[in-house]
């Protein structure tokens, strides 16, 4: 399709890829960077030009004096390629430009490292040269995707009457558990101001300010150890609203994770899936199961209870069935046992089942209500792997889940995608060496209604009214109703050990906010770089961040971190101690 209206420039009026058989005898212009050139003699070139579209070959008479990345002007005819010299591969694979005209708009350096796909290139090196990187096929279809996404998600807030408000990138510390990135401030000499790691209490201020339906593409920064889901900076859908419930908030996330997902893939999902988190735990072994594949965790306790095996003689046994794993090497049992004792569990237990019964060191000790229960689990067969922890109750699922994960998720780009709702997590998770009770997601979550009366009598069995949106494994985000009312909010301080002080130092302009008519309100907020990654298929985040750090946090194509000069410290009233001290 020729280049028309708000795309079209003085300098084109084709986009490469757009160029057809529709358009045969036209002359047209386009421009991009020089992706191949072939010199056939002296009398004949073809110079393959690239831009954001795709690629399209120009055929030149005579030699040109263009290289790899140059970037170019040329001016052709469309015609069709000659018979044997279609090329499948590419769209514009049955045209090219003849009679062409070329203009060297730019010369360029031999590029460090081929810019297609098909050549393997070391990260560290694509990092590096990122401003190169970003022309490769896989990188301009995973930022344009990225692009689709975020579209989707604005419209969809926007079609639910959200109001898009930005909220602060310099903000007072927050009570949040994540480490903040520190600004220190030139006016205010010795006070400092820190960069948010999410607008949770601006967006609630919000709430108080009767703009009953918020959202925003926010901008998040926490300083924490990196890995494959985790940036210093990231972007998340947020949300916030009031006169609202759980199921408000969970209903109008799923419509805009739906309509995002149909445009990234072409297809809805019909449905997402609701457990709690209890139910999660019990057969996926972990709040952020992966729905794609099988293998749940099944409960033996009862067939063990009475056991005179000494290494199932413990609270909770759960078993998991590994289809087809009795061809697991013994090396490889040996690295799944140290796997669950790296985690936590004492040992791990492993049966072969065959055709005359189990193969195990352990088969011999079992009674045959054992051996029974071990043969039934998960409807196990000849060639199947039976592998048991047992211990206390969270421990043995959340290693047998850990198992689960590591021998069967399939690759992110592989299987369906499998959306789940995770709800009623606990209210609090254990407590601090202090013997302060600590809350699971924050101390502002609303307890479940049925779990009012256990806060001060057992509070570890409080549920709260956060939720969970998962989606392959990945923790896509959370959220919760939030507490507006101050005897309930006193509560939760209480137990976590707060004082009336404390409280006013860390949450008072929120805690004031609330005095003057806080409504009911719940929020959610979600990971968009999760969301595009496995959208895309990418392990990793960095694939669909247009300018990452590295695992130790560092931006090679910049140099970033980097000192700074003396007199910006002086102005910032810092001093540096030195070094390892």
């Amino acid at each position: 399709m020729t280049v028309t209206g708000s795309e079209a420039t003085s300098m084109r009026d084709a986009l490469c890829a757009s160029v057809n058989e529709a358009m045969i005898g036209e002359r047209v212009t386009v421009c991009g960077w020089v992706a191949k050139r072939r010199e056939h003699g002296e009398h004949l070139a073809f110079v393959d030009v690239r831009d954001r579209s795709g690629v399209l070959q120009a055929v030149v008479e005579g030699s040109v004096d263009v290289r790899s990345e140059y970037v170019v002007r040329v001016t052709g005819t469309v015609s069709r390629r000659p018979e044997g010299t279609v090329n499948v591969r590419l769209a514009t694979g049955q045209v090219e430009l003849s009679d062409c005209v070329v203009e060297v708009l730019s010369a360029a350096e031999p590029p460090p490292f081929q810019l297609d796909d098909r050549a393997s290139i070391d990260e560290q090196v694509r990092l590096r040269f990122r401003f190169l990187d970003l022309r490769r096929d896989a990188m301009q279809r995973n930022l344009r995707l990225r692009a689709s996404v975020n579209r989707a998600l604005r419209r969809a807030m926007d079609d639910q009457d959200f109001c898009e408000v930005e909220t602060p990138l310099l903000w007072a510390p927050t009570p949040e558990g994540a480490r903040e990135f520190v600004v220190p401030s030139r006016l205010h000499d010795g006070e400092f101001y820190v960069l948010p790691q999410s607008p949770q209490i601006a967006k609630q201020l919000l709430m108080v300010g009767g703009f009953d339906r918020y959202y925003q593409i926010a901008r998040c920064l926490r300083d924490e150890d990196l890995r494959a889901d985790r940036q210093f900076e990231f972007t998340q859908l947020d949300i916030e609203a009031s006169f609202v419930s759980q199921e408000d908030i969970m209903g109008f996330v799923s419509r805009a994770v739906l309509d995002a997902a149909e445009v990234a893939t072409g297809e809805r999902p019909t449905t997402i899936d609701t457990m709690t988190w209890a139910e999660a735990l019990e057969h996926y072994g972990t709040d952020k199961p992966d729905l794609r594949f099988a293998m749940t965790l099944q409960d033996l306790s009862a067939a063990f209870a009475g056991t005179s095996v000494k290494a199932f003689a413990a609270p909770t046994v759960k078993a998991i069935r590994v289809t087809d794993g009795a061809s697991f090497a013994r090396s490889r049992l040996d690295q799944l046992t140290e796997q669950a004792k790296s985690l936590g569990a004492k040992g791990l237990a492993w049966f072969r089942v065959t055709a005359d019964g189990l193969d195990s060191p352990l088969d011999r000790f079992l009674s045959d209500e054992e051996r029974l229960a071990i043969r039934n689990v998960d409807g196990a067969g000849e060639g199947d792997l039976v592998l048991v922890v047992a211990d206390e109750h969270d421990l043995a699922c959340r290693v047998l889940g850990a198992l689960r994960v590591a021998i069967g998720a399939p690759p992110v780009s592989e299987g369906p995608h499998r959306y789940l709702w995770v709800t009623e997590f606990p209210m609090f998770e254990g407590v601090d060496d202090d013997g302060n009770l600590m809350a699971a997601h924050h101390p502002f979550t609303m307890p479940h209604p049925d779990d009012l009366d256990l806060i001060e009598t057992d509070p570890l069995h409080v549920r709260s009214q956060a939720y969970d949106l998962v989606l392959n494994g990945w923790e896509l985000g959370s959220g919760s109703v939030r507490i507006h009312r101050a005897d309930i909010q006193s509560r939760i301080f209480t137990a976590l050990g707060i004082t009336d002080e404390e409280a006013a130092s860390r949450f008072g302009f929120l805690l004031g906010a609330f005095k003057y008519g806080a409504p009911p309100h719940a929020g959610f907020a979600f990971g968009i770089d999760r969301l595009v990654a496995i959208f895309a298929g990418e392990e990793n985040i960095r694939e669909v961040i247009a300018y990452p750090k590295t695992q130790s946090g560092a931006d090679l194509m910049t140099g970033a971190p980097k000192a700074i000069g003396e007199r910006q410290l002086r102005e910032l009233h810092l001093r540096l101690a030195p070094k390892g001290s």
